[in-house]
């Protein structure tokens, strides 16, 4: 460990951290947000009053002045939002820990984070991208001289079609395994934030295409085997490795390759809301725990709807 590392370490944030990890099923990134944003606050303690942190004794104004900091330096309402949500959480810890009673920086005026609408792609586009990786196989098999894997292909669609019918998260996609699919009903067991369940519905193409996947591959996944492999003998599919192959059919299929897997999420919201699904009911099928984050994506089927009757009503 570096001097400067060492100077920054806080036993109360490495526990905080630890138990965070172990006992709540965080995700990487989750993890490492809070990690940077818990030593960025270190530092910058440091440099303003000369030690560390003394968590029992940091008051409202300090916490005001870290604000007023980061606005300085042209940090993002969201950015901001981040960091301080990661100390929020660390002060819980810390108040059931007993080592302070109250925290500081409860009720404490942020900027607002920016309202932002979710991006999605059309049905058609959606379909664009679900035949881009049989497009690309194909056309490898023509051009190459040598022969070509068609199993990394197929997993591919699969996951595509995966992530599109049950709505997953990439992280939710990475950690399915052979038994979560119930073949015969057409459910899906998905593990979601915070270690809870939930069952969804997927469609006969992801199943097909899953199956046509695992055809490829020298034995299927049966039991606790991840239902989708990074190769064919090497199991724990990575995020990274599907953002970066959604990249390529995006490309291929004319998209922005900027969007990540999370769009194709929001598609499946906004597609189910345009066919008249129920807000509740896609609520439970995103695994949201608060009905207000469901309803961002009614925005997106209300703009669609002005947009139709500007363009169709006689007298809009």
């Amino acid at each position: 460990m570096s001097a400067a590392a060492s100077q920054e370490a806080d036993p109360w944030v490495d526990s905080f951290l630890e138990q965070f990890r172990t006992g709540r099923d965080a995700s990487v990134y989750t993890l490492r947000n809070y990690r940077h944003a818990l030593e960025e606050f270190i530092r910058w303690h440091r440099q303003e009053g000369g030690q560390m942190p003394d968590w029992r004794k940091l008051q409202r104004d300090d916490f005001r002045a870290y604000v007023r900091f980061l606005g300085r330096n042209r940090l993002g309402r969201a950015s901001i939002q981040l960091r301080f949500s990661a100390l929020r959480t660390f002060y819980r810890f810390l108040i059931r820990q007993g080592i302070v009673a109250a925290s500081p920086i409860k009720n404490l005026a942020l900027p607002k984070r920016e309202k932002r609408l979710p991006q999605f792609l059309t049905v058609a586009q959606i379909k664009d991208l679900l035949e881009a990786p049989l497009q690309e196989l194909a056309e490898q098999q023509q051009t190459s001289k040598q022969p070509v894997e068609p199993g990394i292909f197929l997993r591919d669609v699969a996951i595509l079609e995966a992530i599109y019918s049950c709505g997953l998260r990439i992280s939710e996609m990475c950690g399915l395994v052979a038994e979560d699919i119930d073949w015969g009903n057409q459910m899906v067991r998905v593990r979601g934030k915070g270690r809870k369940e939930r069952l969804v519905p997927i469609g006969m193409p992801a199943l097909s295409a899953i199956e046509r996947y695992w055809a490829s591959l020298p034995q299927p996944p049966a039991g606790p085997d991840y239902v989708f492999l990074s190769h064919a003998r090497k199991p724990a599919l990575y995020p990274r490795l599907v953002q970066l192959r959604l990249k390529r059919y995006l490309a291929r299929a004319g998209l922005d390759p900027r969007m990540t897997p999370h769009k194709l999420r929001h598609s499946y919201a906004t597609h189910l809301l345009d066919a008249g699904a129920d807000l509740r009911s896609v609520q439970e099928l995103l695994g949201h725990a608060h009905l207000a984050t469901t309803q961002v994506y009614t925005h997106l089927t209300t703009e669609r709807l002005k947009r139709v009757y500007d363009q169709a009503h006689p007298r809009a």
